[in-house]
């Protein structure tokens, strides 16, 4: 796990979006493992700009989405698939037909679960998985407790995720759906790389227990100690309770340049 320390978001997520472009350049087919919430929005962003100036194209990318909210419809504005159309897909070259998103509104929630993995497996596996983390710890929708070994299905939000989320319902917890189907901690796991961000004060509680606290359930990100290729992008707040924040910067600052930092 590589802990990688920026003054502020926005030259993380810049960071982020170098890593990411070097990676699409690399492997222009490459399968790609896609968050949502607020977090992942300043990493879209800066990926949106690079297409439309050419620097890359995403035109022969597969995606793979983490989550989506059971019982809400793909159009409804609350959806997840909703957020990536809005927020990246109609902003990019990549073909749609390409890009999945777990279906809530499955009238077989086990087999469309079990399907996504199979499309994940028959497309190669996932090449580069990018992930937020909750106050609690959570990746995905993976809440305290999700089997290490866990497998895309569904899950019941936890009350601090659902008033976590609220603020994208208005403000009202109520309206917050209460189960979500997501990829499990095993498929996330099994992507080749990893990257996870995380900004804000409100995160350095969960990115510290993640980082360096033991590998357990109740904090389901720390499983990506396990991890042979993580990069975790804070900005200064995130990192305010690492133990060891000076050492992850003296160590990143003196990176050996046969080892590109991005």
């Amino acid at each position: 796990m590589e802990v990688i320390i920026y003054p502020d978001k926005e030259s993380a997520n810049r960071a982020a979006a170098d890593f990411v472009a070097n990676a699409l350049r690399r492997n222009p087919h490459m399968v790609l493992g896609l968050a949502t919430g607020e977090t992942p929005l300043g990493l879209y962003s800066n990926l949106i700009k690079m297409n439309a100036c050419g620097q890359i194209s995403f035109a022969g990318v597969t995606s793979f989405n983490l989550d989506e909210y059971v019982g809400i419809d793909k159009n409804d504005e609350n959806s997840y698939a909703r957020y990536m159309r809005d927020n990246f897909f109609d902003k990019i070259d990549i073909d749609i037909s390409n890009t999945h998103i777990p279906d809530g509104m499955a009238e077989d929630i086990r087999q469309s679960c079990r399907a996504y993995e199979k499309s994940i497996r028959d497309a190669g596996g996932i090449d580069l998985q990018i992930l937020g983390i909750g106050s609690d710890g959570h990746i995905g929708f993976n809440e305290p407790t999700s089997s290490l070994a866990s497998r895309t299905r569904m899950k019941t939000l936890t009350s601090e995720t659902i008033q976590d989320n609220a603020r994208f319902f208005g403000g009202d917890p109520d309206a917050v759906p209460r189960h979500v189907l997501t990829m499990g901690i095993g498929t996330i796991l099994e992507a080749d790389t990893v990257i996870l961000l995380a900004y804000g004060v409100s995160k350095a509680a969960a990115v510290a227990a993640m980082a360096e606290g033991p590998i357990t359930s109740m904090i389901p990100a720390s499983a990506l100690q396990m991890h042979p290729s993580v990069k975790i992008f804070l900005d200064e707040p995130a990192a305010s309770k690492l133990k060891l924040a000076d050492y992850y910067k003296w160590v990143y600052s003196r990176k050996p340049s046969i080892d590109a930092k991005h």
